[in-house]
């Protein structure tokens, strides 16, 4: 299959985007990502760990690629790092948003998953979702550009009472400090840091709108469409497979998160 493509890729040197000229120089693929477990974050060595690493690297081999170089990066940079060259993936996660679309392509969706509050354990103001917030005049936190933002303003909620932080570390550190109220994350990363600190609690999901359901993949600059069509056909035989689902169980992704069908398309539309 990698030989296939290469010959393909080969064939049409003059219509190459810049991640296959790089490929073809002997360069390495650069991911991008965040400090965002369990999505994606460093290990000790700064290697690439996190599901939607796992994931990539897993379908990156199947096509015949190893020669990845892992670049960490604050969230709110990842998508200008993608597009002034400085990466070409991006793996942190990201949710597929129209205001991310204009901003750049992204493969077919390979995560579906609902968002979370993290609130105080007891939950003792009753936050569940954002019209609490605005009943309750409660402080809400979330991580900078995470879709949180746009639904929450989307909501009523005012700006003043929105606070953006860079990740997950910080909205925790903001929570137990009082300084906010209640945190916006991703349903598994609200898993994640619970399992990790008795002090704080999921509120109660089942009351979030239905916008509140996300679909993620990754993301590449516009120019790179050649190799990108590569990627979602590789994708076919990879998202749900016995290898893929191994590759990915122990940082908590689990087959309800194997999208159903939707596309990157209609998520772009309706996101």
């Amino acid at each position: 299959m990698a030989a296939a493509m290469a010959v393909t890729f080969s064939a049409s040197d003059a219509l190459a985007g810049p991640l296959l000229d790089r490929i073809e120089a002997g360069e390495s693929i650069r991911i991008g990502f965040a400090n965002e477990p369990p999505f994606a974050y460093p290990g000790a060595d700064g290697e690439p760990l996190g599901f939607v690493n796992a994931y990539t690297l897993g379908l990156l081999a199947e096509m015949g690629y190893d020669n990845i170089e892992p670049i960490l990066t604050d969230w709110g940079g990842l998508i200008p790092a993608l597009n002034a060259g400085r990466i070409d993936i991006v793996t942190g996660g990201m949710n597929i948003m129209a205001s991310r679309c204009a901003a750049m392509n992204f493969s077919e969706p390979m995560l579906m998953a609902g968002d979370a509050f993290i609130v105080p354990a007891g939950n003792p103001m009753d936050l569940n979702n954002y019209q609490d917030l605005i009943d309750k005049d409660a402080n809400f936190i979330t991580g900078i550009g995470y879709n949180h933002v746009e639904i929450a303003k989307d909501s009523g909620v005012p700006e003043a009472k929105i606070t953006q932080v860079p990740g997950p570390t910080e909205i925790l550190a903001a929570i137990r400090a009082g300084r906010a109220d209640a945190g916006g994350v991703a349903y598994v990363t609200a898993v994640d840091m619970v399992r990790n600190n008795d002090d704080i609690e999921i509120s109660d999901v089942s009351q979030l709108p239905e916008s509140s359901m996300q679909w993620a993949s990754i993301g590449f600059r516009k120019s790179d469409q050649d190799f990108l069509d590569a990627f979602n056909a590789a994708q076919e035989d990879w998202l749900g497979s016995e290898p893929m689902m191994a590759a990915v169980a122990e940082y908590g992704y689990g087959p309800e998160n194997v999208p159903t069908g939707q596309t990157t398309a209609w998520v772009c539309e309706n996101r």
